[in-house]
């Protein structure tokens, strides 16, 4: 009966969300991977809450959007990942999470993924003036000898500001898939 449970259980994905102007979006990419018979709990560093409608983020997945430590002794409020999606990513968050800096509950989770072998992918969203800092590119070739994956994604111009409209959400699904399913 355990392994017939086992076979029904849907993989559980932690997304990270950084708090950059399209994280109000990560809905988007909640939807895709609901779609595709994965559970998802929200992982987000502090600042973006303010980005993100919580109540939504939550009815949506059906577990609480998680942003700092619990206390010793609380339950765990979301099932171990299977995998993780890192989307958007910041410059902040990609140059720590390279460095082992584990100074946010969402740092932390990302650092430890490296130990216990869980898939990760990362949607860098980030503008052209901060990907040209030589931190930038050493932490993205860390991590991929960390054997993460990085999703293709052209920097914006910091004058520009952001758009939402060329993120590709899903491509963080199409990394993780064959290392998954």
């Amino acid at each position: 009966m355990s392994d017939q449970l086992d076979q029904l259980k849907k993989p559980f994905l932690y997304v990270v969300v950084c708090a950059a102007g399209i994280a109000g979006d990560v809905g988007k990419l909640i939807t895709a991977a609901q779609e595709q018979n994965w559970d998802v709990g929200l992982v987000a560093t502090p600042p973006t809450l303010g980005f993100i409608d919580v109540q939504t983020v939550e009815a949506q997945t059906g577990y609480p959007i998680r942003s700092a430590w619990r206390s010793p002794g609380d339950p765990r409020p979301l099932p171990p990942a299977d995998a993780i999606a890192v989307a958007p990513a910041t410059f902040n968050t990609i140059n720590k999470w390279a460095s082992g800096i584990s100074d946010t509950l969402a740092l932390g989770i990302l650092c430890e993924a490296y130990g216990f072998g869980i898939p990760t992918a990362v949607l860098p969203y980030l503008n052209a003036a901060q990907a040209a800092h030589p931190a930038y590119g050493q932490s993205l070739e860390r991590l991929r000898r960390m054997g993460v994956l990085i999703g293709d994604y052209e920097p914006y111009q910091p004058e520009a500001g952001g758009s939402a409209d060329h993120f590709r959400w899903e491509q963080a699904l199409e990394l993780l898939e064959p290392q998954v399913r």
